[in-house]
C-alpha cells in the first residue's frame, strides 16, 4: 500500500497536538489561577469551615477545600522553591497530639465523628500554622486575611443582632435558625449551630478589629459599626463564659494596653455596653431571658457531675489516659443523676487528660507556652511595617487573643475547626517573623 503524503498528514496531526495542548491549557489554567493567588483558596476553604452546610447532604466540602488548600500551596511551595522548613515552635508538641489523637482514631476506624473531631482539633490547626506563611508572603495578602476576619465579624455580628431583636426571617442562611439541627436554638449560634463558637469567634475577631482601629484601618462610620453591633452581639450569645472572656478581654486592655487609642475604645465598648444592657433590660422579655440565663443551675451542675467524674478517670490512668471510646463509657458510669445520649467533658485540658493522660497535658501545655512565646520576641527579625496588620505593637494584644482562647476552652472543648484555623494561622505568621523566613513584606 502507498504511504500517505506527509503534506497530508501533517494537518491532522497539528490539529490534535493543537487540540491536545488546549486542552491540557484549559484543565491547568484553575490550577494556576490558585497557585498565583493562594489566598483566595484560603478565604473560600474558611468560608466553608464557617458555612459547613448542615442541611444539605454535601456536608464534606469544608473538607474538600481543606485538602486541596494544602495540596496546592505545597505545589506553589516546590515550584517557587520556597523553603519548606517548619518552625519549631508550637509545631513538634501540635504533631505529637495529633499523633496520639490519630492513633486514638484508627482504634475505632469507622466512627466518623472521631475522624471530624481530629481533623478540627488538630490537623487543621496544625497545617494552617505551618501553611500561613506560605499564602500571607506580602502586604497585600496580609490586607486581604484582614479584611476578609472584619467582614465575618461584620456578618456575625448583623446576625447576633438579628437574632436578638427578634428578625429571624432577616438571618442567612436559613439554618442558623433551624430548631431542628444542632444545639442552641435559643441563643445567637450563627453558622456554627453552637453559640460558644459563634461568642469566641465575635471575641477574638472583636479583638482584631479593636487593633485595626488602633491603626486607624478601621475609622469613621464603619468604627461606629463595630463598636455599635460587638457589645450586643456578645450579650445575644446568652453564654456565661462568652460573657466572661469577652469582659476580661476588654478590662484587660484598658487596664494594660500600651496604646492609649486602644484604652480609650475600650472604655468606650465598656459605656457601650453599659448602655446597650439597660436598653435591653427595659424590653420585659429580653430582660426576663438574660436574668433567667444568669440564674440557671442545671447546665453547672451537669458540668460539675461531668468534671467529677473526668476526674476521677485521670486519677486512674494519670499516665496514657483512657481514649475517646473508653473515655465515653467511663463517664456513663460514673454518672447516675443525668441521663444523656452522650457525655462531653466540656473543659478542654479535662478532655485531654482523660484522653491521653499526663503525656498529653504536658504537649498541650508545651502548646500554650509556645503560643504566649510567639507575642513576647521584641526584635522580630521581619516585622511588618509598623502601621500594618501584624506589625510589632499587635504583639502586645496576642497574649489577650491566646487568653481569650484558654479561658473559653475552661468551659468547652475547643473542636471549632474556624475558631482553631483563626488563631494557628496568626500563630503561623508571628512565628515566621520570629524565625526572620518571612518573605519580603514590602508596603506596597
Amino acid at each position: 500500500m502507498p504511504s500517505v503524503p506527509s503534506s497530508v498528514r501533517l494537518p491532522f496531526s497539528g490539529v490534535a497536538r493543537e487540540a491536545a495542548q488546549w486542552s491540557v491549557s484549559a484543565t491547568l489554567r484553575p490550577l494556576h489561577a490558585l497557585i498565583a493567588a493562594p489566598f483566595l483558596l484560603f478565604a473560600a476553604t474558611m468560608t466553608a469551615m464557617l458555612f459547613r452546610p448542615s442541611d444539605v447532604q454535601f456536608y464534606d466540602v469544608d473538607r474538600i477545600a481543606f485538602v486541596l488548600l494544602v495540596l496546592v500551596v505545597l505545589l506553589r511551595a516546590l515550584i517557587l522553591r520556597q523553603s519548606l522548613r517548619a518552625a519549631r515552635s508550637v509545631t513538634w508538641p501540635m504533631l505529637g497530639l495529633t499523633a496520639l489523637a490519630l492513633a486514638d482514631a484508627l482504634s475505632q476506624p469507622y466512627e466518623s465523628e472521631t475522624w471530624s473531631v481530629l481533623v478540627a482539633k488538630w490537623i487543621v490547626p496544625v497545617a494552617l500554622y505551618y501553611l500561613a506563611r506560605l499564602i500571607f508572603e506580602d502586604q497585600a495578602s496580609l490586607r486581604a486575611l484582614e479584611i476578609f476576619l472584619l467582614a465575618v465579624l461584620a456578618y456575625l455580628s448583623v446576625v447576633a443582632v438579628l437574632f436578638l431583636a427578634g428578625a429571624n426571617s432577616l438571618i442567612l442562611p436559613p439554618f442558623i435558625v433551624d430548631e431542628s439541627i444542632g444545639i442552641h436554638a435559643d441563643r445567637a449560634r450563627g453558622p456554627f449551630l453552637q453559640a460558644v463558637a459563634n461568642g469566641v469567634s465575635l471575641n477574638l475577631l472583636g479583638l482584631i478589629a479593636l487593633d485595626a482601629y488602633r491603626r486607624r484601618r478601621l475609622r469613621g462610620g464603619l468604627a461606629l459599626f463595630f463598636l455599635a453591633t460587638l457589645p450586643a452581639a456578645i450579650l445575644a450569645t446568652k453564654t456565661r463564659a462568652v460573657w466572661l472572656s469577652f469582659a476580661a478581654s476588654v478590662a484587660v486592655l484598658l487596664c494594660f494596653s500600651p496604646s492609649r487609642r486602644v484604652r480609650r475604645t475600650c472604655l468606650t465598648l465598656v459605656l457601650a455596653g453599659v448602655a446597650g444592657l439597660l436598653c435591653v433590660l427595659t424590653f420585659a422579655d429580653l430582660g426576663q431571658t438574660l436574668s433567667d440565663r444568669l440564674q440557671e443551675r442545671s447546665p453547672v451542675e451537669f458540668r460539675m457531675a461531668v468534671y467529677r467524674a473526668g476526674w476521677e478517670m485521670f486519677r486512674a490512668k494519670p499516665l496514657m489516659g483512657w481514649g475517646a471510646a473508653a473515655m465515653q463509657t467511663g463517664l456513663e458510669k460514673r454518672i447516675s443523676d443525668f441521663h444523656q445520649e452522650e457525655f462531653f467533658v466540656h473543659n478542654t485540658f479535662l478532655e485531654i487528660g482523660v484522653d491521653y493522660g499526663l503525656v498529653g497535658l504536658a504537649l498541650y501545655a508545651w502548646v500554650v507556652f509556645d503560643l504566649i512565646r510567639l507575642g513576647r520576641k521584641s526584635s522580630a527579625s521581619a516585622p511588618s511595617p509598623n502601621g500594618t496588620f501584624l506589625d510589632r505593637d499587635f504583639r502586645s494584644l496576642w497574649p489577650v487573643l491566646v487568653g481569650v482562647y484558654l479561658l473559653n476552652a475552661c468551659f468547652v472543648v475547643m473542636n471549632y475547626q474556624f475558631v482553631n484555623g483563626v488563631l494557628f494561622t496568626l500563630a503561623g505568621l508571628l512565628a515566621a517573623q520570629n524565625r526572620g523566613s518571612t518573605p519580603e513584606l514590602d508596603s506596597a
